[in-house]
């Protein structure tokens, strides 16, 4: 692809991808802000790691119920209004966790039923908003927004845990209120984008055939299943994030605000890396740099488990992120290129399913290997599983490891 003057910047001049953008900005910022103040809120109250685990749980139960209707309902109604509509249920379930902490109970499973409104708004936001974002830009800069749009979800992703975790000095009710006002914002852009491309949404019937059309599309590209799977398996083993909070109160001793700072490091290493994607977008051996990336996230989870310093955890977790980039950025590249407008929704929900729901059952995994070894060695073999799925697929799906470059755009 010819690079123009600012190639990675310039598709901000559409209007309604800088206001999409801004959006799902303020959505990771509040969904990262939650996550350091309901893990530090929960462990500081149980001091168990399988808690940790069970915030995880919690919201993947409703995800996986629903992510196949959101995926068809992504591609027959409006995609912006039910991103906004996402956005104003998470912003009622952190009013919730306010008064939670307001009314100060000992119990913390109300924490876990709130947190079961955040699946049910990822289940439905997820499509939505992957399959949105062709919409919102002309097709030529699409490789360019994929990137600028995932490194500013690192972005968010930097600041959000530290915010989260220099807030909840202040209560964790501050930390809430703070999130709510963050999502009342998203909901008002989201709905102001402007949408320049994509077919008119439909109104298909609500059938098994629909709701599972996406995932024979999938079944059908193994170049797509590979790298979708690949990611849910390394996700699954290698979701040490999930643990931090465990990392921070009993190893490293940093306490809520360096919490936040290790949740920084790895959104650091992605923003940095997604930058550097959307200025130099990769051209070739596009294969070979999915599975590199899913190898060195692997080793660098294996760095962090064993780490003792708070220096070197953080440069593991710097890695570890940038690592993830790359192969999110080929994943995304791959699936919305190579899937049909009127399709995407339902696509984007298999993706999500994959994706998404391995981030929850990884949290799960991570807290019940966390219960039965101890935390160290659950993130060791947790990482030198990632490193042999890498393996594993490449003989797998001998297709992906082998692929040069991306597909022409479907239409």
């Amino acid at each position: 692809m010819a690079r123009a003057a600012g190639p990675g910047f310039g598709v901000l001049r559409h209007g309604g991808f800088g206001r999409y953008l801004a959006a799902r900005v303020l959505g990771t910022l509040a969904q990262q802000m939650l996550v350091v103040a309901v893990g530090w809120q929960v462990y500081e109250r149980t001091h168990a790691p399988l808690y940790l685990g069970l915030i995880g749980l919690s919201q993947f139960l409703p995800f996986v119920v629903l992510i196949l209707p959101a995926g068809h309902a992504a591609d027959h109604y409006d995609r912006r209004r039910i991103a906004a509509a996402c956005f104003a249920l998470q912003a009622a379930g952190a009013l919730l966790l306010a008064l939670y902490s307001r009314l100060g109970a000992a119990q913390v499973w109300p924490v876990f039923a709130i947190m079961s409104l955040f699946g049910i708004a990822r289940a439905f936001s997820m499509p939505a908003a992957q399959a949105l974002l062709p919409n919102v830009v002309p097709a030529e800069s699409y490789r360019h927004a994929v990137a600028l749009n995932s490194s500013a979800m690192q972005v968010a992703r930097i600041t959000g845990p530290a915010l989260g975790g220099l807030l909840y000095f202040a209560g964790a009710e501050s930390v809430y209120v703070a999130i709510a006002s963050l999502l009342a914002a998203a909901v008002a852009l989201m709905l102001a984008a402007r949408v320049v491309g994509g077919a008119a949404p439909g109104r298909a019937p609500l059938s098994w055939q629909n709701l599972l059309s996406g995932l024979a599309f999938v079944r059908s590209r193994p170049v797509i299943l590979g790298a979708i799977s690949m990611d849910l398996f390394a996700v699954l083993f290698g979701g040490a994030t999930a643990l931090l909070p465990a990392y921070a109160s009993d190893i490293l001793h940093v306490g809520p605000a360096g919490l936040g700072f290790l949740r920084t490091a790895s959104g650091l290493g992605a923003a940095l890396c997604g930058l550097a994607l959307a200025l130099r977008p990769i051209q070739g051996h596009v294969g070979r740099w999915m599975f590199g990336g899913v190898a060195v996230f692997g080793a660098a989870t294996m760095v962090f488990g064993v780490s003792k310093a708070l220096w070197l955890s953080l440069a593991a977790l710097f890695v570890l992120g940038a690592a993830d980039m790359v192969s999110v950025y080929v994943r995304n590249l791959l699936v919305q290129l190579a899937t049909p407008d009127a399709i995407r929704g339902r696509v984007s929900a298999v993706n999500a399913v994959f994706i998404g729901a391995s981030n929850e059952m990884g949290e799960f995994e991570s807290g019940v290997t966390a219960a039965w070894w101890g935390v160290v060695p659950a993130v060791v073999v947790g990482g030198v599983a990632t490193m042999l799925v890498a393996w594993s697929w490449t003989r797998f799906f001998p297709g992906l490891w082998r692929m040069g470059r991306f597909p022409e755009p479907e239409r």
